[in-house]
């Protein structure tokens, strides 16, 4: 059953610590939310968790920033399934650690999940002058 956390983005580093207590430590970790709705501000938070004090910004632009081989980041808002599988990009989910994927689209969770990867969602959405965070079930194999 999906978990529903109510926070201002002051206190996304409590959601940080949440999140990383709730999951395992190899998983692909799908943010979901419009432009500007915490995404990269959560992902820097995972990276404090993990006790990465690299600044993470989106890697719009280079599709994958990676922090200490420990913390994977993806920003897959022009790519799709077949883009990445020509890329060779999804062989980065082969990687132990954390991936974290702002824009990853249904088809490539589907795929993840058939091939048998960890998977989690968690959707940001407006809430007041707060944000709702929604964590869906995990998917581990």
């Amino acid at each position: 059953m999906p978990e529903e956390i109510v926070a201002s983005l002051d206190e996304v580093s409590m959601i940080a610590k949440k999140i990383k207590a709730l999951l395992p430590s190899n998983i692909i970790l799908f943010l979901e939310g419009d432009l500007a709705s915490g995404k990269t501000t959560l992902t820097g938070a995972i990276a404090k968790e993990f006790g990465l004090e690299d600044v993470v910004s989106s890697p719009t632009f280079s599709l994958q920033q990676c922090y200490d081989n420990k913390l994977f980041h993806y920003d897959l808002y022009r790519i799709g399934l077949q883009d990445m599988m020509s890329l060779g990009l999804h062989e980065e989910f082969d990687k132990a650690g954390w991936h974290i994927v702002e824009w990853g689209g249904e088809e490539l969770r589907a795929f993840l999940d058939s091939a048998g990867y960890n998977t989690c969602h968690i959707k940001i959405e407006p809430f007041a002058d707060k944000r709702r965070y929604i964590i869906g079930e995990a998917c581990i194999h």
